[in-house]
């Protein structure tokens, strides 16, 4: 197991990995900015999903939200090195096809949530199994050549998938509720984080555990805060949830894109 460099690292030490310092990699440090932007964009993808979905025909909401990734991933894969902007249109897209995909399941198959949970961790365990048989590590900071970068992708739609149809078993199954299941969530994100502090995880499990969480940290916050009254939310509405928490995104992309502060790069 791997023991902490420095009290202050945000569960990965490997932030500042040479991959990353000479900008071969395709993803961003991570640091406490990367994760609440993280957890703003699966509260995003959520209400953005739900919202299309009460808006268009559901097939058509499905199609749009596919194409969407479709372009995203594209422009993503066909950067040669990190860029913010790109990255996080991309880790947008799939929370909102994530999201998609975990409700068509349910919704559209009747698949129970306790059912397509423990499915979709199943793919996750077979997505690192061969990522892990291919290219012997997984760590984040190795994503430097196209096809780890691709099994990069499908952990990480992996994961949205699996953090959406979890948070809804809590909320909706369990009977916690929205507000409930992001108060427990966020909870449950402190473990790994400690456990990586403690030297008790390693560094790639504990930043796994942590992005899988994310998903209905921030799902669950987003869903009550648009959700009716009469299902326990405050009535927003999930466009102007959906809106809102997109202005808070752009605005903090925007900052990292322009200070580069999650590059290693700041004022270069």
């Amino acid at each position: 197991m791997t023991s902490p460099r420095r009290p202050g690292a945000v569960l990965a030490h490997e932030s500042a990995h040479p991959a990353v310092r000479a900008g071969l990699a395709k993803v961003p440090q991570i640091t406490v900015l990367f994760w609440i932007i993280k957890v703003l964009t699966t509260g995003m993808g959520e209400t953005a999903s739900d919202f299309l979905a009460h808006t268009v025909a559901p097939p058509v909401a499905v199609g749009l939200g596919a194409l969407g990734l479709a372009a995203a991933l594209v422009l993503q894969l066909r950067t040669r090195h990190y860029l913010a902007g790109a990255y996080w249109l991309a880790v947008i897209m799939v929370s909102v096809f994530g999201t998609m995909a975990a409700d068509v399941l349910h919704v559209g198959l009747g698949v129970p949530y306790l059912i397509s949970t423990i499915g979709f961790a199943v793919v996750l365990a077979a997505v690192f199994v061969i990522w892990y048989v291919s290219e012997r590590i997984l760590s984040i900071h190795s994503i430097t050549t196209p096809r780890r970068e691709l099994f990069y992708w499908a952990t990480v739609l992996a994961t949205f998938a699996l953090g959406t149809a979890a948070g809804d078993l809590t909320a909706t199954t369990f009977g916690w509720g929205y507000l409930l299941s992001g108060v427990v969530f966020a909870a449950a994100i402190a473990v790994p984080a400690l456990a990586f502090r403690t030297g008790a995880l390693h560094s790639v499990a504990a930043f796994w555990t942590a992005y899988v969480i994310t998903r209905p940290l921030g799902a669950s916050f987003a869903d009550w805060m648009g959700v009716s009254h009469a299902r326990g939310g405050l009535d927003l509405g999930t466009g102007p949830v959906t809106a809102a928490w997109a202005v808070v995104i752009l605005v903090l992309v925007a900052y990292l894109a322009i200070t580069r502060a999650d590059t290693g790069a700041a004022g270069a």
